[in-house]
């Protein structure tokens, strides 16, 4: 596989009008690393997930959906906890607001063994972040197989913080050891927030390059986003779109930009070859990716099709 992507799966309810005393629910299939193996799919990119899939409903559902995407699921255990089940609210600016129901289930229990027989031929990146990183007893697994993973591959973390499950504070423990490890680290401004309140994107930035990782990209919204090699930064702007939600956007993003980068070759080992212009052009590319993914309901991402096609 050119890309791999570990991490949970999520079935996302969505909260709609239904008949009096009743709540109307909607469930699509979710989750960060999901949906970025999902974008990069259906961009082109050969991608395999790494998900522990409950054998309930809902894991059924997510295997339809990564399938018909062609994400590779033949390394994803069989797991017989139930699926992680999130409940979202709309905003009037399209944001979703989340509570979840997710102890004792599937995406967090990886054991060593489960991870141990993945082979990595062939592998040129590694994606991870969000739940499965950080939360016990799957977090520290999930670290190992990365520090394995480094080796060959260039590994990308996207925090995506969920202060509703998981203290800030424990981000911030564990912030510095996943730039050591990363080569990539894409952030919203959300998690910046709730990482380091009241730091400057830049001296974040400057931070985390200090503690390892090479390529920091915070996504700004509608501001765009901020791109910062080793240091050298470049700010690329959103693309405007009519918004219908902001579902899975910056999960879109991230597989623009790791689908982009892997397309013009710079993907493998430690991240060495892209210039600061070709972090812009992949940010950019990015950027579409996630406007229209913005402009659809829910994480849908769109196909390689809805794209200018890259060389």
């Amino acid at each position: 596989m050119s890309i791999t992507v570990l991490g949970e799966c999520v079935a996302d309810a969505f909260v709609q009008p239904g008949a009096p005393g009743e709540l109307g629910l909607r469930v699509l299939p979710g989750g960060g690393p999901a949906n970025t193996a999902t974008a990069l799919a259906r961009l082109g990119t050969r991608t395999r997930l790494l998900a522990r899939l409950s054998t309930d409903p809902f894991g059924a559902l997510f295997r339809e959906r990564l399938t018909a995407a062609g994400v590779d699921l033949a390394d994803c255990p069989a797991a017989a906890e139930p699926s992680t089940l999130a409940i979202a609210a709309l905003d009037p600016q399209g944001r979703a607001g989340y509570s979840f129901h997710a102890e004792g289930t599937a995406d967090w229990q990886w054991q060593p063994s489960e991870l141990a027989a993945v082979d990595l031929t062939g592998t040129h990146a590694v994606h991870t972040g969000s739940l499965a990183l950080v939360r016990a007893p799957g977090g520290q697994v999930v670290e190992e197989f990365l520090a394995r993973a480094g080796a060959h591959a260039t590994i990308s973390i996207d925090p995506n913080l969920r202060p509703l499950l998981v203290d800030p504070e424990r981000y911030r423990e564990r912030i510095a050891r996943w730039c050591a490890l990363a080569d990539v680290l894409r952030l919203s401004a959300d998690d910046l927030a709730l990482l380091s309140p009241g730091t400057d994107p830049e001296q974040a930035c400057d931070t985390w390059h200090m503690q390892g990782v090479r390529l920091v990209v915070l996504t700004l919204g509608e501001d765009g986003a901020l791109a910062s090699l080793d240091g050298e930064r470049v700010r690329v702007p959103a693309v405007r779109t009519r918004v219908v939600d902001t579902v899975g956007a910056g999960d879109a993003f991230t597989g623009g930009l790791l689908h982009h980068l892997e397309r013009r070759g710079l993907l493998g080992g430690r991240l060495t070859g892209p210039t600061l212009d070709q972090v812009a052009e992949a940010c950019r590319f990015a950027a579409a990716v996630a406007a229209l993914t913005c402009a659809v309901a829910g994480a849908e991402p769109p196909g390689a099709d809805q794209l200018p096609p890259l060389d």
